[in-house]
């Protein structure tokens, strides 16, 4: 890492990372020949590549990922979140090797110019993860360039000049454009992704960028799965007749999300139906009900965060992606914190007393890793029976 002012390119270098404070790394160039600016976070998962560089969540941003053997194990086509990718690249540090995974079908390299994805090789994730821990998730440019001409003070310029997540709605960009049904269910070694239709109750799943898993997991329980755009009005969705409702994932910041979504939220809150929230879905039930959110100094993104449940003492390993968080000593008299980070004490989770309305802020879908919290879409399951 050097100053832009005082730069000097190693020979084989045909990729390059500028940060907005005139940091840069050099690199190996992978995937797509492009250049994408967002903001540069850090990733502490040793699997799943795949399911994070297609997160939704991820719009707008470029990932380092710390486990430094990314690629090894190839790509398929059943380990995806989105058919589109919406993260800006990726920088890791070793470079590809061939895939040693009986279940690949691409190359990681392949798959990234597919989906026109940059990526950088050969960077000192380290030292990366290292300014980011100590000086927050910096905007930047990422570049791959095979002839390793770059114009760096206009790459610095382009990083500058991004606005950052902080203010910025994503959902509609990741949102779904019209309503769907979903069926999918869980999987399995013997035949894949398997289809539910026995379905025994009906959830509408608002999409602010809803990862696929959480709707197989909704269809695991027995569930027909109604997708609707963001903006898809309160009284749209309670026209369906769900016996439950569900506030999806997604990018960005959820305070400017709010300002179409809290509305919608809060009379479906007054309807009296069962309600579950994950991640950005969390944050924007926590603000329909008079809570406030900020923006982290890090965020939480990785396979290996523990959370309490505090009424029961019972700790999750849980897998999380999430740049804002719900404020806890803003949750008003009605709503009771139900988890909270062990790493940093931070909110995980919350419930409305005396309605079917809960949300958690971390991924218990959890795939790849644990399924330590899988028990919460039984929950919902049983909040819509009890109902």
């Amino acid at each position: 890492m050097t100053s832009i002012h005082n730069v000097k390119q190693p020979s084989n270098a045909t990729a390059v990372i500028v940060t907005a404070t005139g940091d840069i790394f050099w690199g190996r160039g992978l995937g797509a020949e492009t250049t994408r600016v967002g903001e540069i976070c850090f990733n502490t998962s040793m699997t799943g590549y795949q399911e994070i560089l297609t997160d939704p969540s991820y719009a707008g941003q470029i990932i380092t990922f710390t486990f430094p053997h990314i690629g090894n194990v190839g790509t398929n086509d059943e380990d995806i979140e989105t058919r589109t990718p919406h993260s800006r690249g990726a920088i890791i540090r070793e470079d590809i090797t061939t895939p040693s995974n009986w279940r690949a079908n691409a190359h990681f390299d392949a798959w990234l110019k597919e989906h026109d994805l940059p990526a950088i090789a050969g960077v000192d994730t380290r030292a990366m993860t290292q300014a980011i821990r100590d000086n927050g998730a910096p905007n930047g440019v990422i570049c791959y360039n095979a002839d390793g001409k770059f114009d760096l003070e206009a790459l610095h310029k382009q990083a500058k000049e991004w606005p950052g997540l902080e203010g910025m709605d994503l959902a509609t960009e990741v949102s779904c454009d019209a309503p769907y049904e979903w069926s999918q269910a869980g999987w399995t070694l013997a035949e894949g992704y398997n289809d539910n239709d026995e379905a025994t109750h009906h959830i509408v799943a608002i999409d602010f960028g809803s990862k696929l898993n959480i709707l197989r997991c909704l269809a695991q329980q027995n569930c027909k799965v109604t997708v609707v755009p963001a903006k898809t009005s309160a009284e749209e969705i309670l026209a369906l007749n769900p016996d439950g409702i569900f506030l999806s994932n997604g990018p960005g910041d959820p305070a400017a999300t709010g300002e179409y979504a809290i509305p919608t939220i809060r009379k479906l809150v007054e309807s009296g139906k069962p309600i579950f929230g994950i991640c950005l879905g969390h944050q924007l039930l926590s603000l329909a009900l008079g809570a406030k959110t900020g923006k982290m100094h890090l965020g939480h993104r990785g396979a290996n965060h523990p959370v309490k449940d505090v009424q029961t003492g019972r700790v999750e390993i849980t897998s999380q992606n999430h740049g804002f968080q719900v404020l806890s000593d803003s949750l008003p008299d009605d709503v009771e914190q139900t988890h909270v980070s062990l790493f940093d004490n931070s909110n995980e989770g919350i419930r409305l007393k005396g309605k079917p309305v809960f949300s958690v802020q971390y991924h218990p879908e959890a795939s790849p890793g644990p399924h330590d919290s899988h028990y919460l879409f039984e929950k919902f399951i049983d909040l819509i029976k009890a109902a």
